[in-house]
């Protein structure tokens, strides 16, 4: 394996020099740099990243984690929060992505093995996680929970006005019995969802029925018995808000394993716009929510904060958006 010795004993320089070239320092002049650069590309050199993380004191490892990747966190909202983080990131980082419900205790979350930690926050429970990392002084992004703590950035989409954009469009259409799939106990976006769909029947006069509200677990099955569930009322609802588009999946499927029809019987409406919502039959209206956006967002803050080290805090709120396709009916 090619050191940085074998580079200085070649340009006829210390070693200091050499790594000082590799690091782009201002102190070596443009000639000296750029034969060393060429050297080191002729000898195929690669930095040693763990040899440099005990010199800068960095591990080079942004963490990604979830208030859990295996409860209530469904594979499209997974791979959407990846797939942005990512592509931000430079390759100088490794990705570490864990749920916190895997820690029994906090210790190994330390500042020796995080440079950063982008949190996809779910729920109030994460808030002694969150204080963990604030107390080792690693630098914090939280995504899609608002937190009480100014000093922090969060990135958040307006679910609450998503889910009342929803609601609102179903009684347009002339819908008046609309029943709810709700998100996973204890998630804020479930609560916020809720509160949206409450929001609208109550500016609209139309009743609330208890029986339309159905708990959900952010999965296709939970989806597709929560549907179950509400075509075997006496007076099943005419439409159903879910709360995600897994879930709507479910019920799609639910009532089609009925014989009966979307959107003639029954009308659906989605919240995430996953890829597959366009693609379902009939195709979903639902609400668009950036999550890949907002990661992307949460991955540029968390890499300024490691450079600038500055701690002011900032709420980013992104907006949510209707795509209306074709599985809602208009009863006249």
């Amino acid at each position: 394996m090619v050191t940085i010795k074998d580079i200085a004993k070649l340009a006829n320089v210390s070693h200091t020099t050499v790594s000082r070239a590799l690091n782009n320092s201002p102190l070596i002049k443009e000639p000296t740099k750029r034969k060393i650069l060429e050297i080191a590309a002729q000898l195929n050199y690669t930095p040693n990243f763990n040899a440099k993380s005990l010199v800068m004191q960095k591990s080079h490892t942004i963490g990604l984690f979830f208030t859990s990747i295996s409860e209530g966190t469904s594979a499209s909202f997974l791979a959407e929060t990846i797939k942005g983080v990512n592509r931000v990131i430079g390759q100088e980082y490794n990705l570490y992505v864990r749920g916190i419900d895997d820690y029994k205790e906090y210790s190994p979350i330390n500042n020796q093995r995080f440079d950063g930690i982008i949190l996809m926050s779910q729920s109030v429970s994460d808030n002694p996680f969150i204080y963990h990392v604030k107390q080792m002084k690693i630098p914090l992004v939280v995504l899609n929970r608002e937190v009480e703590d100014d000093s922090i950035i969060t990135v958040v989409s307006d679910d609450k006005v998503g889910s009342r954009q929803a609601v609102e469009h179903l009684i347009q259409n002339g819908h008046k019995d609309i029943a709810i799939i709700e998100g996973k106990q204890g998630f804020k976006s479930a609560q916020q969802r809720k509160e949206g769909y409450l929001k609208a029947l109550n500016e609209e006069n139309v009743t609330i029925n208890k029986a339309y509200a159905v708990e959900g677990n952010y999965d296709m099955e939970s989806g597709h018995q929560a549907m179950e569930q509400l075509l075997s009322l006496p007076h099943p609802p005419t439409a159903v808000f879910c709360s995600n588009d897994d879930m709507a999946i479910g019920a799609l499927n639910a009532v089609f394993a009925r014989g009966l029809n979307v959107p003639d019987d029954i009308s659906v409406v989605g919240f995430d716009d996953i890829g597959f919502a366009q693609y379902t039959n009939p195709r979903l209206t639902t609400v668009k929510r950036p999550v890949e956006q907002i990661s992307i967002m949460g991955a540029e803050n968390i890499q300024s904060l490691i450079q600038t080290k500055n701690v002011s805090g900032e709420k980013i709120l992104v907006n949510t958006e209707l795509i209306i396709r074709d599985s809602v009916r208009k009863i006249k």
